[in-house]
């Protein structure tokens, strides 16, 4: 028997680890993310942010097993999320999700197996864990006698825990100990990348996130045993440190300027590598080459996969990049200064990588010897309950900061012009803006139409669902107008399970639903109905009931006036959609939950969002 092995960290001090997770960091898999950084090329703006893929999920399982033990889990369960915690990143390409990017934004290159594209890094850690792992004789071995269970079961299972994945798990909050909106995970790249970078992103209190976290009905929640007032303030106070820090990640970090354009400089030289390598070998080996970058490759790879095929421009760009010569910007528009219907738009191209990537190209190609880049942030708290009294209720339903914040988090959006610092000195910044806001307000429009003449877009179904809410109740006479302001979010939840039930809606309505909160519930729903908000189509008013002896809160939506805009040229596109659409609300009007505020007619036609009166 191996003696147990000392990790000195310096987030969370000393991490031992036992007999097979040794064997297991001395597989290759896990080897390789010794020379991945965490960051990719973030040290370009902070010197120290260096860490790699590796010490993260050395401190992964760590916080995997502290949350773990304060569960009071079973010690197998505990050495299974530990070991889901040290694999969750096996599959992860070099430079951090530059690899992913690229897939999102090149449908050829997309490794297709048993039928499935693999698009990002969570499907080759599942395979990896599951399929790689039970082939080391000395691992199998192992796991037949410590655990007694056959290797090939076993790992599947940690590969579901690894990545999230709840679907048929008879312990579900083992996945999300490692993947949910607290987790493990999370916990540690935040304090990782605060101690690394030298950046403050607010306190996260670890220990009252821990402490806050129990479980209930097989799902991990914020509590506490006692049910007092206090304990539930203070888990609330504690998963909103959490959320500020992510919220002050992305602006510090993922949405630097510097960070972005080396992230563009290092993608643009890639694709035109993979475009290059597909030429001479065919796109068949370059899907297989791109498997490598999320199995074998590590940063040094990659670049010397750019530089072995990638044209003369590309090796420029990595030789500015190790050089210290980033892009800086020249032109940038975000959501201050997009109107929300423009805004909508790019929110809406950017969450689809193939035209992210042409408007991108298109924009560069008019403006001129530029890098463009669109960017949106991700990842909002979705689905994390907390127990109030003898219910469960949402994370940011009981939390108004919370709530805020994951507006704050869905709104982050940039488009930025980036020039070589030799050129950008000559460049008229001035006129470099306006000529890029010409060009978006010309460019996206035209490009989300083409994108709509291909596929259904979920999140304007929901417009047109507002939009169809506001034409049955709306009323203007006398220098007044009457708009209605939905009361229950699940209605629309409800009503869009429903209608997806129709031949013409269901791509329109493309959502995915569960039952286990008592309702239908939809993640993704529920985050584009976000995006609607934090874009200005949609406003959310926050309003306070009684309950139990509670006060408790929730939130009611109306159409803006440039959200009526918006949806009125979406109706014309969806012409035969909105028409069924109008028949369901108008003959069930009566049971839709509104409240009819009146309002001048001239104040909601001015431009400016109606913000309700509490």
């Amino acid at each position: 028997m191996q003696k147990p092995l000392l990790i000195h960290d310096p987030v969370h001090k000393t991490i031992i680890l036992d007999e097979l997770e040794q064997m297991l960091v001395n597989t290759r898999h896990v080897q390789r993310l010794r020379n991945i950084q965490q960051l990719g090329l973030v040290d370009n703006v902070y010197p120290g942010a260096n860490h790699t893929r590796f010490e993260h999920s050395i401190g992964t399982m760590h916080m995997a097993s502290v949350m773990g033990s304060s569960l009071e889990l079973e010690q197998e369960d505990i050495r299974k999320i530990r070991l889901a915690g040290l694999l969750h990143d096996v599959g992860h390409p070099a430079f951090s999700h530059v690899v992913e990017g690229v897939l999102k934004r090149d449908v050829l290159l997309q490794p297709v197996m048993d039928g499935v594209h693999f698009l990002g890094h969570e499907a080759f850690t599942r395979q990896i864990i599951s399929e790689h792992m039970p082939e080391d004789m000395s691992i199998s071995s192992y796991v037949e006698k410590e655990f007694g269970a056959d290797p090939h079961t076993f790992f599947r299972e940690i590969s579901k825990i690894a990545t999230g994945d709840t679907s048929s798990m008879e312990k579900p909050y083992l996945a999300q100990i490692i993947s949910d909106d607290v987790d493990a995970d999370r916990i540690d790249f935040l304090l990782r990348d605060s101690y690394h970078t030298g950046v403050s992103f607010g306190m996260i209190d670890v220990d009252q996130i821990v402490r806050s976290l129990m479980i209930r009905n097989g799902n991990v929640v914020l509590g506490s045993p006692l049910g007092s007032g206090y304990d539930e303030d203070m888990a609330l106070t504690a998963a909103e440190s959490m959320l500020i820090s992510r919220a002050h990640h992305y602006t510090a970090i993922i949405h630097n300027p510097k960070t972005q354009a080396s992230r563009m400089m290092l993608l643009q030289a890639l694709e035109d590598a993979l475009i290059q390598f597909g030429k001479k070998h065919g796109t068949k080996s370059a899907r297989e080459e791109v498997v490598r970058f999320f199995t074998q490759y590590n940063d040094d790879d990659l670049l010397g996969f750019i530089r072995s095929y990638g044209s003369e421009q590309s090796s420029r760009m990595l030789t500015d990049i190790r050089d210290g010569f980033i892009f800086v910007p020249v032109a940038r528009l975000n959501q201050k200064t997009i109107p929300p219907s423009i805004r909508m738009t790019l929110s809406t191209i950017a969450r689809h990588g193939v035209a992210t990537k042409k408007l991108e190209d298109l924009v560069a190609r008019e403006l001129g010897d530029v890098l463009v880049d669109l960017s949106v942030a991700s990842g909002v708290p979705k689905s994390m309950r907390i127990v109030i009294g003898d219910e469960d209720a949402f994370f940011y339903d009981e939390s108004a900061l919370a709530n805020g914040l994951v507006r704050v988090i869905s709104r982050q959006l940039s488009l930025t012009a980036f020039a070589h610092p030799d050129m950008a000195k000559d460049v008229d910044k001035g006129s470099m803006a306006g000529r890029l806001r010409v060009a978006v307000d010309r460019i996206s429009p035209k490009l989300l139409h083409f994108i709509r003449t291909e596929h259904y877009l979920p999140v304007e179904g929901v417009i047109l669902l507002f939009f169809g809410v506001h034409n049955v109740f709306v009323k203007e006479e006398d220098g007044f107008v009457s708009i209605p302001r939905l009361r229950h979010i699940t209605w629309l939840y409800r009503t869009i399970r429903h209608l997806r039930g129709s031949v013409r809606l269901k791509n329109l309505f493309d959502y995915s639903f569960h039952d286990k909160y008592g309702f239908p519930y939809s993640e993704k729903l529920f985050e584009d109905i976000q995006i609607l908000v934090a874009m200005g189509i949609v406003n959310e008013d926050l309003r306070y009931y009684e309950k139990g002896g509670r006060f408790r809160q929730s939130y009611e939506y109306v159409l803006t006036w440039d959200g009526v805009e918006y949806a009125k040229a979406l109706a014309d596109a969806y012409r035969p959609e909105f028409e069924e659409i109008m028949e369901y609300l108008v003959i069930n009007k009566h049971s839709v939950p509104r409240d009819i505020v009146t309002i001048p007619a001239n104040r909601y036609a001015s431009g400016k969002r109606y913000t309700g009166v509490n």
